[in-house]
């Protein structure tokens, strides 16, 4: 695969729009969200939110990140109802972020890079609807600049295959259960994140040091 960095830098120099982001509401468990100058959100889905999570709260700008649910037709799912794939949701990670310390065009490089946007409802073992590749934008810049790195990853013929990845527009965020919180981060002796997640951070921390927040 090719370095996703330099199709981000080279997609960055075209369509940099994320600095004049709308200033819109947003819908968070029926709470509504106000994006500022200093404010505004990402939600991805990229398989199992305890790997995304751990690698999106690595960055600088990022002010916040939660492991939830979007894209279901029910309210307040919880996890047993989300991994049954019945209600349609994905495993997503809530994102707040400065945008004038790292912009969406970075957030989105980042996603692309850490995951496979190829396979249909799958990331490695895990398999559903609710580990599918997506972005729920919040505004009509994300939503364009989401589908022109798309169009452009395709050109470039960075993945083998053709893209899968869902973009659809934000309606609303669920917060997982507390214990799905901070997953990582509680939990680095456990299998999962030795085997999975471990490997994962290592190579994104190598590919964007220079992003990384300072320890």
């Amino acid at each position: 695969m090719k370095s996703l960095r330099i199709i981000g830098l080279l997609f960055l120099s075209i369509a940099c729009t994320s600095q004049a982001q709308d200033k819109t509401t947003h819908k968070k468990e029926g709470n509504k969200m106000k994006t500022t100058e200093t404010i505004n959100y990402a939600t991805f889905g990229g398989g199992c939110f305890w790997c995304t999570e751990a690698i999106f709260d690595q960055l600088e700008g990022v002010l916040k990140v939660e492991s939830g649910y979007s894209g279901g037709h029910i309210k307040n799912p919880a996890y047993r109802e989300v991994t049954s794939g019945r209600t349609g949701h994905a495993e997503v990670i809530h994102i707040t972020y400065n945008p004038t310390i790292i912009d969406f065009e970075t957030l989105l490089d980042i996603f692309f890079n850490t995951h496979n946007p190829t396979t249909l409802n799958q990331q490695g073992a895990d398999k559903g609807t609710q580990y599918r590749s997506a972005v729920f934008y919040h505004d009509t810049n994300q939503q364009e600049a989401a589908n022109k790195m798309i169009e452009a990853l395709d050109m470039a013929n960075v993945f083998e295959d053709k893209i899968v990845t869902e973009i659809t527009a934000f309606d609303a965020f669920y917060v997982a259960e507390n214990y799905h919180q901070d997953y990582y981060q509680n939990n680095k002796n456990q299998g999962y994140c030795q085997v999975v997640i471990n490997p994962k951070l290592e190579k994104f921390q190598k590919q964007y040091k220079d992003k990384l927040k300072k320890k």
